[in-house]
């Protein structure tokens, strides 16, 4: 077989691979799939929102995968680790599937994309992009762009700080795509850096020296000050662990959670109707 052939064969197993585990892991929040060989075996791994689900009680979720990644997929001695993603609302394929999975629960289109663009842009995103296309509206195919904050469209700088991903949804009007690209700032070139940044290290620089206000101060009322402190750290954690408990265990509870808030939120043609009445 030729070099050609192969990459072509390794390039459809991976699509392959990369729509199972889509589907079989979608709770988890699957965002990507990185596969290397080693004289060993295949060293797989999974980034994911929340690796428990991944993982399984006392790992039984992945010895499952590795059966079927041996069996399915012709993957030698598969070693799978799981990596969790930090911030989930800058992961394209995370948030293609979440827009996805809202419009196919009958949530309008032009809600969904100004949700997400929401959580995107919160999640700390330089800029967005969404595009919505197919049957949206009627018989005829249409597609709606809608942009937030800056997105490099060409040249080097665009390949290195934007990613993208490409969703599918089969609606009762027909197929909808959708494509997510997202620009991070933690991405940037040194050589091009934002003008807030630059102010905020002038800021830093010119800021006066701290004074030692602590030296006139008796044992008493230093030994106060740190049990407020002390008693300001524990509400801090008291308060992170009820976010913590209000957090969704699976992508569907996050979604049904986003589709409650998603509300609140005020379409193009909805202002409109008001404006004429």
């Amino acid at each position: 077989m030729s070099s050609v052939k192969n990459v072509i064969k390794d390039n459809y197993n991976m699509m392959l691979l990369n729509d199972y585990l889509r589907a079989k892991i979608k709770d988890a929040g699957f965002s990507k799939v990185e596969i290397s060989k080693t004289p060993t075996g295949s060293r797989i791994v999974l980034h994911v929102t929340r690796p428990g689900i991944v993982i399984g009680r006392k790992g039984s979720g992945i010895r499952e995968l590795t059966e079927v990644l041996t069996s399915q997929f012709g993957l030698k001695n598969p070693q799978i680790s799981v990596v969790e993603i930090p911030k989930p609302e800058l992961s394209p394929s995370v948030m293609c599937n979440r827009l996805a999975s809202h419009i196919e629960r009958g949530t309008a289109f032009r809600r969904a994309t100004m949700w997400t663009l929401q959580q995107i842009m919160e999640g700390g995103a330089m800029g967005v992009q969404i595009t919505v296309s197919g049957k949206l509206r009627g018989d005829r195919s249409a597609f709606e762009k809608h942009s937030v904050g800056i997105l490099p469209r060409a040249g080097h700088h665009a390949d290195v700080i934007v990613d993208e991903d490409i969703a599918h949804v089969k609606t009762p009007m027909g197929l909808i795509g959708i494509r997510v690209r997202i620009a991070i700032k933690e991405k940037l070139i040194p050589e091009f850096e934002l003008k807030q940044k630059k102010q905020e290290k002038v800021k830093q620089d010119t800021s006066p020296p701290i004074k030692d206000e602590d030296a006139g101060k008796t044992s008493e009322e230093t030994v106060d000050e740190g049990k407020a402190k002390t008693e300001t750290v524990d509400e801090g954690k008291a308060k992170t662990e009820t976010v913590d408990e209000g957090k969704a265990k699976t992508e569907t509870e996050q979604i049904r959670i986003d589709a409650e808030k998603m509300k609140s939120i005020e379409t193009m043609e909805e202002e409109e109707n008001k404006l004429k009445k």
